[in-house]
């Protein structure tokens, strides 16, 4: 068999003021052909995953257009149009082919199209043809639309948030779509939409009980696939919310009936999933006895979720109480970097931190630092990623080691701090910005994890965001808006 695979990744917060432009995915690197396993964060490994499948079965690879951009404001029309292109482009020439593997966020939103990724199967099911079997792995903070439920052959989202197993996920895409391919299966596929919007970690209950249950579902007769859609809180687009997804061999009322069941299970348990967030105070006051470190997830200035990752609320806060140890970061000031490489390692200055992006990045702090480490080219490293992470800067203020970053990223892993040197071992109390992907790494250090209230731009209060164009019936704006499913 013939395989083309690509990838479009970027989770497009509408309130976002920073919009997504092409330089955005330049940043990361596009890709255009083979990609190497360690480049643009998560998709080299699912490549390679692909690649390896395929040379099992005997099968050609054709790679396309693969790119990737930090989650940030709306995409630029003509960048979406130009890497659109690009991929259908590459498509045209390495027709004809038996798979498309794609590997897709599912909250891309463009100037003019709310469905970058419905937009983009579609496209591509025009150019393949009804034959070809065409499969997508989707992140489950996705907006699944009906544009691709009809238009793709199958689609697998992670399970695990943090996504843990976007690998697995793209081993068990592939299986599927070739045995599709083969004639062995005919895959058809039933979304149930569970009117709620909503922050569901899987690590712990309930969430965690629901997830497992996706895999006793999938040794059902006839079921070959079910996934959790979390859905992106922070795009106002009419698809956005949670669901469920299933993909069964040729029965479409069995995907349906399967898709109702676990939809109804994820209603129940829809007040005790709602997110309990915390205050510095109710953490640190008085001051805790452990166990430590403490780890603290600003998650309103995720730049996971397309924050500014500037605001200082949390950073105030630790260094008001200069007894604890603490360790904080990472914080983007591209400026604020340059001074103190500028400075050289070991130098006092009053730097001025933070505040600098806009309205969602709060007031800046003006501190007399002292600059312990200083790095060209700094990295975190999470399992096999490696990611970059720009010039960077740690700095000590009052107790508190900071770290500083010129490329705006979440805080994934404790190489963010330990790769400049920061003694975290010493750390009573380490601050991220993360809303819940940094507890794959940091929960080694320590189980004693909150996730705290900063006022910063991603906020969880759902049924007070500003929605413009999805409807407003759904939970916890409206406390039952499925009485059937209750």
């Amino acid at each position: 068999m013939k395989i083309f695979t690509s990838a479009l990744v970027t989770e497009t917060n509408t309130f976002s003021t920073f919009p997504t432009t092409l330089r955005s995915f330049e940043e990361l690197g596009i890709v255009r052909g083979p990609v190497a396993d360690d480049v643009l964060s998560d998709v080299g490994p699912i490549v390679k995953q692909w690649r390896r499948l395929a040379a099992a079965h005997g099968d050609t690879v054709q790679e396309g257009v693969y790119a990737i951009a930090q989650p940030a404001g709306i995409v630029e029309a003509a960048a979406y149009r130009q890497l659109r292109g690009e991929i259908l482009a590459a498509l045209k020439q390495a027709l004809p082919v038996d798979m498309v593997l794609l590997f897709l966020h599912g909250a891309m939103v463009a100037d003019g199209v709310d469905d970058c990724e419905g937009d983009l199967i579609a496209a591509i099911r025009a150019e393949a043809g009804s034959a070809c079997v065409i499969g997508v792995e989707l992140d489950p903070h996705c907006h699944m639309s009906n544009t691709m439920a009809t238009q793709a052959d199958a689609i697998i989202l992670m399970r695990e948030y943090p996504h843990v197993d976007y690998e697995a996920r793209a081993v068990e895409l592939f299986e599927l779509c070739r045995a599709a391919a083969a004639g062995a299966t005919r895959p058809v596929m039933a979304v149930a939409d569970c009117a709620m919007v909503g922050f569901y970690p899987t690590t712990a209950q309930p969430m965690r009980g629901l997830v497992d249950r996706l895999a006793e579902v999938e040794r059902l007769p006839g079921i070959l696939s079910a996934s959790y859609v979390h859905g992106f809180p922070w795009g106002d687009v009419p698809d956005a919310g949670s669901k469920v997804l299933v993909v069964a061999d040729g029965d479409r009322a069995l995907a349906e009936q399967t898709a109702q069941e676990l939809a109804r299970a994820l209603y129940r348990a829809r007040s005790a999933l709602q997110p309990r967030l915390e205050s510095v105070a109710q953490v640190l006051d008085p001051a805790p006895a452990g166990p430590f470190p403490v780890i603290l997830a600003d998650a309103g200035d995720n730049p996971g979720g397309g924050a500014p990752c500037d605001h200082t609320a949390l950073l105030a806060a630790l260094l008001q109480r200069p007894a604890l140890r603490c360790a904080f970061g990472m914080l983007w000031d591209p400026e604020a970097v340059a001074a103190c490489r500028a400075a050289g390692q070991g130098a006092q200055l009053r730097l001025r931190i933070g505040g600098k992006a806009g309205p969602a990045s709060g007031h800046g702090l003006d501190l007399d630092v002292t600059v312990h480490g200083v790095a060209e080219q700094h990295f975190q490293r999470a399992g096999q990623l490696h990611d970059p992470l720009g010039s960077a800067a740690w700095v000590r203020c009052a107790g508190v080691d900071i770290v500083l970053v010129s490329r705006r990223q979440q805080t994934l892993s404790p190489t963010a701090f330990t790769g400049l040197g920061v003694p975290l071992h010493e750390a009573q109390v380490i601050a991220v910005k993360s809303s819940h992907h940094y507890y794959a790494e940091f929960s080694r250090l320590s189980s004693n994890c909150h996730v705290i209230e900063t006022g910063a731009a991603l906020s969880m209060d759902f049924a007070r965001l500003p929605y413009r164009r999805r409807s407003m019936a759904f939970f916890p704006a409206v406390a039952n808006p499925i009485p059937e499913l209750a």
